[in-house]
């Protein structure tokens, strides 16, 4: 077998903060402990959101952590040629389309919100576009070549069906931007990321990702979605929220620790993580015992208050 090979991909949107630190640990983690690569990736594609030293700022505070990459640490900004190719290959293929819809069109158009709260793209511009082309589209199959099945180790087996939720998504941004749904697939691939472990509020990007790398022709790596760090209404605690970041060290791997379900010891960063290591396998088989048959995400939380309220890890 392969040596696992993972990966923590953060928007440097502003500094590392506690949430991001829970999916940092998580995916660190995972890899260790069945002794793989862990890898550290800057999503900065969306120039918009950019924030400028936010990315060393992080990088600092991984390293004070003591959650280091194992190879040298990507910037999506400079991986545009790739993506490009990405693109022209689904060009080539038929598979992909310009598109002049503005959101103002979208929602003009009555359709339907999808899951994610966007609406469902209704195909307006599938047999060309209406106006000067301002992105471009995943062709998304229609029927049972859009639904997609996946599996994840926390929340168990998935099913969605693209065409329904999503529509033709976006590969390439009106204003120049390549798309996160493009950018992750096309850098796992290349970084050859065998296993995603991630944020449970990503778990809905899942399918979309799948069916390009099936349009690509690139491999599915498996999935893990992890717990949330939260407020106290319940509101993932995000940067766009305004969280503040992280002082790291090892109240702060503690924390982010106990939101995955682990409770350590120790007194120095590396004893917190040798304590979390040896925990995590205990962890990820009772996820995996726990929703033979997948409930979502529901279901996990309510599973993980529960193990949480008996002080198992």
């Amino acid at each position: 077998m392969s040596t696992p090979v993972g990966r923590f991909a953060p928007s440097p949107s502003g500094p590392l903060h506690a949430g991001s630190l829970v999916a940092a640990l998580g995916s660190w983690l995972d890899a260790r402990a069945r002794g793989g690569r862990w890898l550290v990736r800057i999503e900065d594609v969306d120039t918009q959101r950019r924030v400028p030293g936010a990315d060393r700022r992080i990088l600092q505070q991984l390293e004070a952590c003591g959650l280091r990459s194992d190879e040298p640490v990507w910037w999506q900004s400079r991986r545009g040629e790739a993506y490009a190719r990405a693109l022209d290959m689904l060009l080539r293929a038929g598979t992909t389309y310009p598109c002049s819809c503005s959101r103002r069109d979208l929602q003009r158009s009555g359709a339907p919100l999808g899951p994610g709260g966007e609406r469902i793209y209704p195909g307006t511009c599938r047999t060309g576009p209406r106006g000067p082309a301002r992105a471009w589209r995943l062709r998304v199959p229609s029927g049972d070549a859009a639904c997609v099945r996946w599996h994840c180790a926390r929340l168990g087996e998935q099913r969605e069906c693209v065409d329904r939720t999503v529509g033709d998504f976006v590969l390439r941004r009106a204003d120049g931007d390549w798309a996160y749904q493009l950018a992750v697939v096309v850098d796992d691939a290349a970084q050859q990321v065998s296993d995603v472990v991630r944020g449970e509020d990503l778990a809905g990007s899942t399918a979309r990702q799948i069916l390009l790398q099936r349009a690509l022709g690139l491999p599915t790596p498996r999935y893990l979605h992890l717990p949330l760090l939260r407020d106290a209404q319940g509101r993932k605690l995000s940067k766009s929220g305004h969280a503040e970041g992280v002082v790291p060290g090892v109240p702060a791997l503690r924390d982010a620790a106990a939101v995955l379900g682990l409770h350590v010891r120790g007194a120095t960063v590396g004893e917190v993580l040798e304590s979390a290591l040896r925990g995590w396998p205990r962890l990820r088989a009772r996820w995996e015992s726990a929703r033979p048959d997948g409930g979502g995400v529901e279901d996990a939380r309510a599973a993980d208050a529960r193990a949480a309220g008996t002080g198992s890890a």
